[in-house]
């Protein structure tokens, strides 16, 4: 169900994540995973207690906007990584920035690194992103090693 192509469909999950944690009803551990998200967010969690209208809306760069489901999307996207330590080195790395920053703010600074490889692979070939390029990124985060952070990610 997670892996549907469908937007509207995937934000119905976030929805229904979070709607399972506020009743107190037992939770699968995806939906787990994303109401500890949306409960580090609450800035989001209005939207998603909103109707249909708010999972149909398109969140742009030129609004000065950012997209709370890109953002809750990427957080999941960094658990995922380092639950399974691909890239290898990224739980080291992770552990490293939350003991330093906190846990929500560690996966901020990765984020950041993560939007930047994914989109360098979207305006590239649009082939495999660049895991040798998203590491050195890491490393330059952490202060581990070289490698540069090219500018925010909004």
């Amino acid at each position: 169900m997670f892996f549907s192509n469908d937007r509207s469909e995937l934000r119905k999950v976030y929805r229904e994540a979070w709607r399972r944690k506020q009743d107190g009803l037992p939770m699968e551990p995806l939906h787990g995973m994303l109401a500890e998200i949306i409960a580090d967010h609450p800035e989001y969690q209005a939207l998603l207690e909103q109707g249909e209208e708010a999972l149909a809306r398109d969140w742009t760069p030129e609004q000065g906007e950012s997209n709370p489901f890109l953002h809750m999307s990427l957080h999941s996207a960094i658990r995922e990584q380092v639950s399974v330590d691909r890239p290898s080195g990224i739980a080291a790395i992770h552990r490293q920035l939350s003991a330093r920053l906190g846990h929500h703010e560690a996966e901020h600074r990765i984020m950041e690194c993560l939007a930047r490889m994914l989109w360098e692979a979207a305006q590239g070939s649009g082939g495999m992103p660049d895991e040798p390029g998203y590491l050195a990124c890491l490393r330059a985060v952490t202060g581990s090693g070289k490698g540069t952070i090219k500018g925010p990610i909004e």
